[in-house]
């Protein structure tokens, strides 16, 4: 058997990585492996990824990785079938970097992971945190959120309206308030 080198592990995720399809992502949130400790990986509040104080600059590796998170009470994990290791999280582990509105009635926010998702659907909605200033966000998938990034917040601002005493954004039929009036 030969030696495990550093390149050969990576060219054998990167080979990986090629098969996975965002639209069918692994089942995290039905394994539940044994904890096996934390690691030192933390998701910066820009969405940027970092291992052992440097960053992950490979996009493919952190979409792999983003694909693999799950969220127990206030904790992030990097979870496969047989394991699960601790990571930190500086305020959200997903960072929104586009919008796309459709026929004026769906807004599709996408991340820097290249998560789609449609606002209202599955789940996907919108609220803004307490931080001072409040800042928006929105669910991605299975209790993981996403920060919306400044430029993608003020497009959004586009499309808000009044519906009675609260502000808010309309999309697949579902009313998302922001603000009170």
């Amino acid at each position: 058997m030969g030696k495990i080198t550093d390149e050969n592990a990576e060219a054998e995720i990167i080979s990986g990585l090629k098969e996975i399809d965002r639209s069918d992502l692994p089942p995290v949130h039905l394994w539940d492996p044994p904890f096996c400790g934390d690691i030192e990986m933390q998701i910066r509040s820009d969405g940027s990824w970092w291992h052992e104080g440097r960053p992950i600059r490979r996009l493919s590796m952190v979409k792999m990785f983003s694909s693999l998170l799950k969220k127990e009470a206030d904790q992030y994990y990097l979870v496969t079938p047989v394991e699960k290791v601790g990571i930190n999280v500086e305020m959200y582990p997903f960072f929104v970097v586009d919008m796309e509105v459709v026929g004026g009635t769906e807004i599709y926010f996408t991340t820097l992971t290249d998560d789609s998702v449609l606002l209202g659907e599955e789940g996907c909605r919108i609220f803004l945190d307490d931080n001072m200033p409040p800042q928006p966000v929105i669910t991605i998938r299975m209790g993981l959120s996403a920060l919306i990034c400044r430029s993608v917040y003020y497009r959004l601002m586009e499309f808000v309206v009044q519906e009675g005493e609260l502000f808010g954004v309309w999309s697949n039929g579902k009313f998302f308030p922001l603000a009170s009036a």
